[in-house]
């Protein structure tokens, strides 16, 4: 919607269909209230109105993010899921088995959140709550403080009982000696391994009975099988001739625990980057209330109220520095380390920290509208998305569970009715494997090889394979000025071949400057910027308030204007109040050739300063040639160095201007960019990324996110660049804090290394379950080594993706400087 009459166009047609009682269409809030009677239409009909009124609409829609108890394996995050996408009125769902939350995008029509936990709860799992404010991080803290002392104490507890049982095990295992007699040596290791079964390993059984009540079976299921049937040779013993494998039971549940423990510490470092965050918001704000200065806590501070900041405090909130001048630290945003110089009418980022100088800031925004707020909420987000790689694991995980059951059950009944046949593997194998004892009998052996097969499958490595790359990586991103919205983008940003830069305030400063006044005839350089500026007053163009800037600067009187006309890709008009009036121009050489203004005599000029890479702007009254005015913006600093590593790392740089194009194709000289598309209009941007993508080329886009906004959507990736509270993080898929290129270098590392290290991670937890299940069927892995295996797994992908915090995601160039 553009106007008004859309509005009424879509209210028209809303209020002609059927069912409809009454429908309200806001243009400013790009929203439609309609009220209907259920019975006679529906959601879809009324959406499908709308598009037949020629325009698109979908339901509103709200985002929650939940908190989830008792998860323990990629299965249980899945049967959640798959839960919640059923629920009626849920759009999207993703559960984060690192995070332990849910991401629940829902119809607030539909279902609200009460439906969404009972949901929850119907699958077995606990909600812990919704989070909102800063209280949930507090909270998140001490629960999981909590779960890790209690995940500590049940593994102390396990191998305090487990330890003498391997003791009182070692004189059998070494000597073949039962001390001090066979039946005392069974029932002692069955009375040690009773509360490392039922009160270290309660939790682990009563959630793999919850699982398979659901029937939803996880990896708890596997455990509890595999301990459960290990301890039960224990008593069995008495009654037949099997081996004691009770003491295994312990041993098995005490490294699986031991594996969670190592587990939570891992994934607490890998989920601190929005905690982190939180820690840098400060606490309390000084107000100037009447003249005097009153402390109050952050969240009593209002839009508009003027804070104190002191050297060395923290700026409560992002705000407007009304008076005083200082040096800002905005590393926390931008991962920048360079103080900024802040004056009056300089914006300024809640959480930096002044460092010089006393400022007095007008508050602007407050609460969750903060820039801190808004990062904290991308972080959130991507740790609650998922990269398309990550759905073949999902797909393999849904049917995990079910598919170890079942080889368990063909292993045991292969060993029970092809024992020797399969003795001749375990032959072959004992003279490498010391665990490996073909002489037991045939139902051992089959236990043996139901036990191992069951506790070596790991699901978990497969569901943390990639959340926990992602938190590591968004928290990254978060610290050094880089914020991805979607982990999609992490996928596609690897993928990219063909990076396009928008010119004006992305390559350069865009604050663009006169260079150059060229008269003509008898007229003076004065005459010629006097009128160039009295038409650009009502002019809101960087080039146009550059000329103004100029004229200013020099005291020039300007002739008064009526009239005002910008002509796009062309230039400006207005009708300037001599005596007679007389209408003048400021623009390219399509204008003037349009207008009849003859350009030819001042051609030579025109060329020499767009070869010097300047925008050159004819000026002309009354259909003569007055003379140029030549505009050039600077190069942001590190544009060159930015753009020779983006190529030296095989991407092909294009940028996307609306100069002429020798302007354009010299500005590309001096920075290395290797093709250019100029003379492009603002409406063509979109086309031109299309043409590049029919032609093969996987882009992104780089812009200032505001000007740039449809040709950001339409690329495959859409980069914002921007500096402080302003930039426009809902267009792209990736923003970057700092208004640099070197920024742009720093995504593509980071996307490139997160991508690595999900696809490592990947590789890891489809290997090792497809060597480990077959081994465990032909009973090569021992049960108490077949769990060492599985809880290594998982603390391997884990670990591995805390290990992404040490590659080095800053361009090489600022590596040599710092060096």
């Amino acid at each position: 919607m553009t106007c008004a009459s859309c509005a009424q166009t879509i209210e028209g047609a809303l209020k002609k269909h059927s069912g409809v009682k009454e429908a309200t269409v806001n243009l400013a809030s790009e929203k439609a209230y309609v009220t209907y009677n259920s019975e006679a239409t529906n959601k879809n009909e009324l959406i499908r109105t709308v598009q037949n009124s020629g325009y698109d609409a979908d339901l509103e829609t709200r985002k929650t993010i939940v908190r989830i108890g008792g998860m323990t394996c990629a299965s249980c995050s899945q049967t959640i899921e798959n839960a919640l996408r059923k629920t009626e009125g849920v759009v999207e769902a993703n559960v984060n088995l690192a995070s332990e939350k849910a991401v629940i995008t829902y119809e607030l029509q539909e279902t609200d959140y009460e439906t969404i936990r009972d949901t929850i709860e119907s699958t077995g799992y606990k909600v812990l709550g919704r989070e909102e404010g800063e209280a949930r991080y507090e909270r998140e803290v001490e629960e999981e403080q909590r779960k890790f002392q209690e995940a500590r104490r049940k593994m102390l507890v396990a191998w305090g009982f487990t330890i003498p049982i391997i003791l009182w095990m070692i004189p059998e295992m070494l000597l073949g000696i039962s001390w001090p007699n066979r039946s005392l040596n069974t029932l002692g290791i069955i009375l040690l391994a009773v509360p490392v079964m039922f009160w270290s390993g309660k939790e682990t059984l009563l959630s793999a009975v919850r699982a398979a009540s659901h029937g939803t079976p996880n990896m708890d299921v596997l455990i509890a099988l595999g301990t459960s049937t290990a301890f039960v040779t224990g008593p069995a013993v008495f009654f037949s001739p099997i081996e004691n494998y009770a003491g295994v039971a312990a041993m098995i549940m005490s490294f699986h625990l031991t594996g969670r423990y190592i587990e939570a510490q891992a994934k607490g470092r890998a989920s601190q980057a929005i905690r982190k965050l939180l820690e840098l918001e400060a606490k309390t704000a000084r107000l100037l209330v009447d003249g005097k200065e009153r402390e109050v806590p952050i969240d009593e501070v209002q839009v508009g109220d003027i804070m104190v900041i002191r050297p060395g405090e923290k700026i409560p909130t992002d705000g407007v520095v009304v008076e005083g001048q200082s040096a800002v630290d905005e590393s926390m945003a931008t991962g920048e380390s360079m103080p900024v110089q802040k004056g009056v009418d300089d914006e300024v980022i809640g959480a930096t920290i002044n460092q010089r100088g006393m400022l007095k800031v007008k508050a602007t925004k407050i609460g969750q509208d903060t820039f801190l707020s808004q990062v904290i909420k991308m972080v959130e987000e991507v740790q609650g998305s998922k990269v398309p790689i990550q759905e073949f694991a999902d797909k393999v995980t849904s049917y995990f569970v079910p598919a170890v059951l079942l080889l368990a059950a063909v292993s045991f009944a292969l060993w029970m009715l092809l024992p020797d046949q399969m003795r001749l593997v375990g032959i072959w194998a004992q003279q490498f494997l010391p665990w490996v004892d073909p002489n037991l009998g045939d139902f051992t052996l089959a236990i043996f090889a139901l036990v191992a097969t069951l506790v070596i499958a790991c699901p978990c490595a497969l569901g943390l394979a990639t959340p926990t790359v992602l938190m590591v990586a968004s928290g990254m991103g978060a610290e050094n000025g880089v914020l991805i919205r979607r982990g999609e983008a992490i996928q596609t940003l690897r993928e990219v071949d063909t990076i396009v830069f928008d010119k004006t305030g992305t390559i350069t400063k865009g604050k663009p400057e006169v260079t150059d006044i060229v008269s003509a005839n008898r007229h003076t350089k004065e005459e010629v910027l006097r009128i160039a500026a009295s038409i650009e007053v009502g002019s809101e163009h960087p080039l146009g308030e550059a000329i103004l800037r100029k004229a200013r600067d020099q005291n020039l009187e300007l002739y008064k204007a009526e009239g005002f006309e910008a002509i796009t890709g062309r230039g400006v008009k207005a009708k300037i109040k001599l005596s007679p009036p007389k209408t003048a121009f400021v623009g390219n050489r399509k204008l003037m050739k349009e207008e009849g203004v003859d350009y030819e005599p001042l051609e030579r000029d025109l060329t020499k300063l767009e070869d010097e890479a300047k925008t050159a702007m004819i000026v002309s009254l009354g259909g003569e040639i007055l003379g140029i005015v030549a505009v050039a913006d600077t190069l942001k600093d590190d544009s060159v160095h930015a753009i020779k590593e983006l190529e030296g790392m095989g991407f092909k740089t294009t940028m996307l201007t609306g100069d002429n194009w020798r302007t354009a194709e010299a500005i590309a000289k001096k920075i290395g960019i290797s093709r250019v598309l100029a003379e492009v209009l603002p409406d063509q941007k979109v086309n031109e990324i299309q043409k590049l993508q029919k032609s093969g080329e996987t882009v992104a886009m780089v812009g200032d996110g505001i000007n740039d906004a449809p040709a950001l959507t339409a690329a495959n990736v859409g980069i914002a660049i921007g500096t402080g509270t302003d930039i426009a993080i809902e267009s792209s898929d990736v923003t970057l804090v700092r208004g640099d290129l070197s920024s742009v270098v720093t995504a593509i590392k980071l996307s490139q290394a997160t991508f690595r290290k999900i696809r490592q991670n990947l590789f890891w937890a489809f290997s090792y379950n497809i060597l480990a299940l077959p081994a465990a069927m032909l009973g090569l892995a021992h049960p108490v080594i077949a769990e060492i295996a599985m809880a290594t797994s998982s603390v391997t992908v884990v670990t591995n993706a805390n290990l992404l915090r040490k590659v080095n995601i800053r361009p090489s160039y600022t590596n040599e400087e710092r060096r």
